[in-house]
Formats: structure tokens, sequence, C-alpha cells
């Protein structure tokens, strides 16, 4: 029995290493604003439960594969920040064919999962939303450009539409609101991480927007971001999507956001900073999580 605990438990940190390359936080905000986005698609009633479970499943893997490679081709710049350097591949826990192959795999099982058991068109968006951060933001944009997050972010903005055509095989003009509504968060809720890890962005080599143009107009940028996102998030109530419920809940929630990024503007510290960073990942779900209320709460 011993014996058998011990060989256990390297089979158990492998798991648990290849768990971590999927960065499970970020995969789960991901397939949370998908689910949403499956819930929100269908006029009145659930939709198809087994669609849910399948597309839910399937994206979750794709983007534990995209995360993958992130790692993969970021393993060196990962070994340098503080906030990464735990990370598998840094700590030579798993290697870079390991990493190739389990991405590969579970990249794979996700993407014919959505082909088969929910729709084509879902299959597609997903690989292109896969390409999009992987390779496109990963390799390209991210050490190139300081707008590399703004472009970047159309596809971290993907998955209500990915969830929405899951269920409808098609993608609305709704399901594009919701794509805008990440879109538009993205830019201050990375850059708020960003300006607290400036100097390690610098020792990396990214050209982050406050290493190339300074924390002060990184902070200005921040909250000008938060009056676009401000606008962004009424428009689902405008255009007859949602109701009074959700739009009372956006109107606090980016409120408090603007809050947050003017005293971020006005009276800096890397503690607050945390702080705004830590605000906009429950503004963006505490938002999806009011769309879903509206959705079946008319008021």
């Amino acid at each position: 029995m011993k014996a058998l605990r011990l060989d256990r438990q390297p089979f158990q940190l492998k798991l648990s290493n290849y768990l971590q390359l999927t960065k499970p936080r970020v995969v789960s905000l991901i397939v949370f604003c998908a689910v949403i986005g499956m819930f929100l698609a269908v006029p009145s009633g659930l939709p198809d439960m087994g669609v849910v479970l399948a597309a839910t499943v399937g994206i979750a893997l794709v983007a534990g594969a995209a995360a993958a490679v992130n790692c993969l081709v970021e393993q060196k710049i990962d070994a340098v920040m503080a906030r990464t350097r735990a990370r598998p591949l840094p700590r030579g826990e798993v290697n870079s064919f390991e990493t190739l192959a389990f991405s590969g795999v579970v990249g794979g099982v996700g993407l014919s999962m959505l082909y088969h058991w929910v729709n084509p068109l879902t299959m597609w968006l997903t690989l292109g939303t896969f390409i999009g951060y992987a390779i496109i933001y990963t390799v390209f944009l991210k050490p190139a450009t300081p707008q590399n997050i703004v472009i970047g972010g159309a596809s971290g903005a993907m998955p209500p539409v990915l969830g929405w055509a899951a269920v409808t095989g098609e993608v609305s003009a709704d399901a594009l609101l919701l794509f805008l509504i990440i879109f538009a968060w993205t830019p201050p809720h990375f850059w708020a991480l960003a300006l607290y890890r400036t100097q390690e962005y610098a020792k990396a080599g990214l050209p982050m927007l406050p290493v190339t143009h300074g924390a002060e107009y990184t902070r200005l940028q921040v909250f000008l971001y938060t009056l676009i996102l401000f606008a962004v998030t009424v428009l689902p109530f405008a255009s007859r999507m949602s109701g009074w419920i959700y739009l009372v809940s956006a109107a606090v929630l980016s409120g408090m956001f603007i809050v947050y990024a003017w005293r971020l503007m006005r009276n800096y510290s890397d503690e607050l900073a945390k702080k705004t960073f830590r605000f906009s990942l429950w503004h963006l779900s505490l938002l999806f999580a009011a769309l879903l209320v509206d959705h079946y709460v008319k008021l």
C-alpha cells in the first residue's frame, strides 16, 4: 500500500501540472461567459441542456489548450516574472514537447466535441478564437505593440458569442453586444494589472502600455476606457435585449469601475491598482450574472 501511494504521488503531481497549464481560473471566467451566452440566446425557457453540457466542456477544453500554448510560447518570459515563475514550464515540471502534445490532444478533443455534438459553426468560431489568442496575440501582438491587449482582446471577448452560436447555430446582433462588452472591459482590466507589474514586464522585454508610454498615460487610458465601458454596458438595455434589473446593475457596477479608475488616475498606488484589477473581475462576473437574472425575471 505504501508503494502504491508513492506511485500515485508523481502521477497526481503531473496531473496538477497539466491542470495549471490550462490556467483554470481564466478558463472558468471564459466558460461562465459562454454559458451565460447560451441561456441568453433562448428567448424563453431553457436551452437544450445536452448542447449546453457538450458546448461547455468543448469550449473549456479548447480554452485550456490555448492557455497551454500561451505557457509554452512564453515560458522564458514567465521565468523572469514573479506572478508566473511558479508555472510548470519555468519550474521544469513539464517540458515543451509534453505541453505541445497535451495542448494538441485536449484542443483536438474539444473541437471534435463541438463539431459532432454541438454544431460546425461553433467549432470553427472556437478554432478561430484559439488561433487568435494562442498564435496571433501570444506570438505576434504581445511582443510587438503596446496595443496588444486592445487588438488581442477580440479573442478574449468571444466566449458569449461561442455560447450563443452553440445554441442557435448563428451569431446575432445581441451576441455581438455581449462581445463588445468584454472587448471594452479588457483594456482597463488588464492595464490595471500591468500598472503594478510594470517593472516585471520591462524586465521581460514586453512592450506593455505602462512600459512604453508611462504610468500616467496608462492611468488616463484606464479611466477613459471605463467611460467607454459604461456606455457599452447600457447597450443591451437600449436595444431591448435586457430590462431594468440589468440596467441598474450595469450602472452601479460600471459606475464603481469608473470610481476606481478615477482614484487610480488621481492618487495612484500599487495596492489601489491591485484592488482595481480584482474589482474588474467581479465587475464582469456580476454584469453577466445580472444579464442572466434579468433574462428570466423581466421588470
